[in-house]
């Protein structure tokens, strides 16, 4: 069983990735920084999550 994400991080996430595109790696703690610079998202535990997602919608390559 995988993780189960809001529409609002998934959302988030492919909005960043399509604006910043080529910005983003498949490093977790570099994405990190990046989405906390990037958006404007109030809680840690939310900018881990979006984090999190950017990282593997960049290890899964354009769709």
């Amino acid at each position: 069983m995988g993780n189960i994400r809001t529409s609002f991080v998934k959302r988030t996430a492919k909005e960043l990735v399509e604006t910043y595109e080529g910005k983003f790696t498949t490093d977790f703690d570099e994405n990190k920084k990046l989405v906390e610079e990037f958006s404007t998202v109030s809680t840690k535990h939310l900018r881990n999550k979006i984090a999190g997602y950017v990282t593997r919608l960049v290890k899964q390559g354009p769709q």
